[in-house]
């Protein structure tokens, strides 16, 4: 038996005994927090189901595909690969989505090729913006997001760009 498949029952053993030890209500904190989270589910389900359909929507138009032809000179002259522009409009959309277009490039590319490495770096540098500020905000009870989607999106670009940047750096060709 692997040691890192007991972590999660050990953790949730320790913390019990832990409460048990604290002489807390054990049971009554579960059923706590297990409401919470039911109503956390209810505040955040409406934008989720808004987000997601908006998501396969923009895939499905072409809308991503023309997008993607717009920015490529942008990007070959930042030094990013232009083969990542689609993996750049889904990103802070979806990270599963994200994660289906970089094992596309990578598969097309290659591993090893420059734009799979800024691709993998990428998806570790940078956040599904959209996605986190709707579950974010939403369990929160923020309507008025303000500045937070736009600097959120500089900082996925920012994200992108030095991931481009570290790879080229770090693995000259």
């Amino acid at each position: 038996m692997n040691v890192s498949s007991l972590f999660l029952p050990l953790l949730l053993t320790g913390a019990g005994l832990c409460g048990l030890w604290r002489r807390a209500d054990v049971y009554a904190a579960l059923t706590r927090g297990a409401e919470e989270g039911l109503r956390v589910l209810l505040r955040i389900l409406p934008a989720l189901a808004a987000l997601l359909p908006a998501i396969a929507m923009f895939r499905a138009s072409g809308a991503m595909d023309a997008l993607s032809a717009c920015a490529a000179p942008l990007l070959d002259a930042l030094g990013i690969p232009p083969e990542l522009a689609p993996l750049m409009l889904t990103r802070p959309l979806s990270g599963s989505g994200a994660l289906a277009v970089a094992g596309e490039l990578i598969r097309e590319c290659g591993v090893e090729s420059y734009a799979g490495r800024v691709a993998a770096v990428a998806l570790g540098s940078t956040e599904t913006t959209f996605y986190a500020a709707a579950v974010y905000f939403g369990a929160a009870g923020i309507r008025r997001t303000r500045h937070a989607i736009p600097a959120a999106l500089a900082a996925d670009a920012v994200g992108f760009l030095v991931a481009a940047w570290s790879v080229r750096l770090l693995f000259p060709q």
